[in-house]
């Protein structure tokens, strides 16, 4: 291990780390919203629409993430849409994550004790409370672990971001190794890396697991 490459590389890595994390953070913000709404649109009584809503699902889970990135990338301004290389990528992270989490939301709202839900309509509750107090809560205790689990998945796919030349970690350590020949150390930097990201992110999300769970403890 060459400590004097690290030191004098700290500082690009570092920034790199910021890349990822932002993009990272942008992409899954924008995957679960889309998601959440993807679930909540996948309940309508409209066939065609939960039709449409389940080809999205499965084309993007059924294909490789790296595949629609370059086709965000690369085959984007065939249809006029332009973006930058971490745009691309944040886009992408979003539509590629919000296919998983809206099967978690699912998953979640198919948790929720439909007793509970017939006890809100039978006192009068309108749709959008019972979503908010009963249906939203209950779903998100049960989605949680999921939703921790995927991302964290989401954090390491953001390697991939470096083929489209976004200055992410993975990026900054290919350019180290390639200028040092110091391909272990670079790699083992990153483990170090990622290592820290996903164990922040686990005990955050145990974190909130709990608290969702006292919260819907102290409701009952």
């Amino acid at each position: 291990m060459d400590w004097d490459v690290l030191i004098r590389y700290a500082p690009s890595l570092g920034r790199g780390f910021l890349v990822t994390i932002a993009c990272w953070a942008s992409g899954c913000a924008l995957g679960l919203a889309l998601g959440f709404a993807v679930a909540l649109a996948a309940g309508a009584r409209s066939l065609a629409l939960r039709a449409v809503l389940r080809v999205y699902v499965e084309i993007l889970r059924g294909t490789p993430f790296l595949m629609q990135l370059f086709i965000l990338y690369a085959g984007g301004p065939a249809v006029g849409l332009r973006l930058s290389a971490t745009e691309a990528g944040i886009l992408g992270l979003g539509l590629y994550s919000s296919a998983y989490f809206s099967e978690i939301f699912r998953a979640g709202f198919a948790a929720v004790p439909r007793g509970q839900v017939e006890a809100a309509m039978s006192v009068g509750m309108a749709p959008w409370d019972i979503l908010a107090r009963v249906r939203l809560p209950n779903a998100l205790v049960a989605a949680t672990p999921p939703i921790v689990n995927t991302l964290i998945v989401m954090s390491k796919e953001t390697v991939v971001l470096s083929i489209i030349t976004v200055p992410e970690l993975m990026y900054q350590m290919q350019t180290m190794a390639a200028e040092t020949f110091t391909a272990f150390d670079a790699i083992f930097a990153m483990a170090v890396f990622y290592w820290c990201l996903v164990e922040v992110v686990s005990r955050l999300g145990r974190r909130v697991e709990q608290r969702a769970t006292a919260f819907l403890a102290s409701r009952a």
